[in-house]
């Protein structure tokens, strides 16, 4: 059998049971796929935008046969709860169910890797107040701590040392041993997409701190965490100042990939870039986790307008860290 992928479902309330349903109508999505949701969303959502999808209920990704859209259906949501276009805690709940089924299949070897659609925290944090993201909450599933996030795109990619807290705090967590670990999980992955990478280090203070005038986090911290990195083989230059690091990668084409410091420095310039076409992937887990790059556009949901770009593109990027062969034109 052919290796087969999961998609979550996310935020019943936002575009994922759309987007989903409107790439599989349209023959987007090029490699077999089990979706982690409710059937009875997917069937309101597939009735109401009238996309026609032949829907099958499957207990495990191993029962998927051809022909259909197979949906492992976990029974969170009835249709008639789904309350389009607005923050719902029992769709957030509902959302992280999805999440904790699909990496759990992933542990298992059933699924080869783990496609994510949007949450929303606000609506997942009702039920789980510890809940910050994907990437935290896919982590503590497969047990491990040390992980990041990886946005791609045609034209750049970025990874960063921190994610998904405060900027004060993001400041005091960048510390050599961070960085250094960051730089190494950076190389490996993009050693998997690109020939020859060149990693940029981007600083954290403007003009990567001048020498210490405007900070020392680069001296102490970013600095010796590269060097280290270098006399290991990698191929990593910085700091570099954050205000022009982005334009030699993607004007200059001087380097493959950027590691930044923290959530914004990175996600900015990626999604000025490519806001549609984006994915996230998250890097240092024991399998493979893939994510569009956007959220759950409560504003459009249930119109049928949503964009499917990120999702075949974060499916697509899952196949090929997979090793998965390119089907066939």
């Amino acid at each position: 059998m052919a290796m087969i992928f999961g998609i979550t479902m996310g935020d019943a309330s936002g575009v994922g049971p759309e987007i989903l349903l409107k790439a599989y109508a349209a023959g987007e999505l090029r490699y077999p796929v089990v979706a982690f949701g409710d059937l009875e969303v997917l069937e309101r959502c597939n009735r109401d935008l009238g996309y026609g999808v032949e829907l099958r209920a499957v207990n495990s990704p191993a029962e998927w046969r051809e022909g259909a859209l197979n949906v492992v259906d976990l029974g969170c949501l009835k249709a008639d709860q789904v309350r389009i276009g607005q923050v719902d805690p029992r769709s957030g709940a509902a959302a992280r169910e999805y999440v904790v089924a699909a990496t759990r299949s992933a542990l298992k070897g059933e699924i080869a890797a783990v496609v994510t659609l949007p949450m929303n925290k606000e609506a997942t944090q009702a039920s789980d107040p510890s809940f910050t993201g994907h990437t935290e909450l896919i982590g503590a599933l497969c047990g491990v701590r040390d992980v990041t996030i990886m946005l791609a795109s045609d034209e750049l990619i970025v990874t960063h040392v921190t994610t998904h807290m405060s900027l004060r705090r993001a400041i005091e967590e960048i510390k050599r041993e961070r960085v250094e670990r960051v730089l190494e999980m950076t190389c490996q992955a993009v050693a998997r997409l690109r020939r020859n990478p060149r990693v940029a280090v981007a600083g954290l203070n403007p003009h990567a701190g001048e020498h210490g005038l405007f900070g020392r986090e680069e001296i102490e911290e970013i600095a010796p965490a590269v060097e280290a990195a270098r006399q290991r083989g990698l191929p990593v230059e910085g700091p570099l100042p954050p205000d022009t690091v982005f334009y030699l990668a993607v004007r200059k084409k001087r380097y493959e990939a950027v590691v930044a410091m923290y959530h914004d420095q990175g996600h900015i310039p990626l999604k000025l870039l490519d806001f549609e076409g984006g994915v996230n992937v998250t890097l240092g887990l024991p399998i493979i986790r893939t994510s569009v790059d956007h959220g759950t556009a409560f504003d459009i949901a249930w119109k049928g307008i949503a964009s499917t770009r990120s999702l075949v593109r974060a499916l697509d990027l899952a196949a090929q860290l997979a090793g998965a062969a390119a089907p066939a034109v």
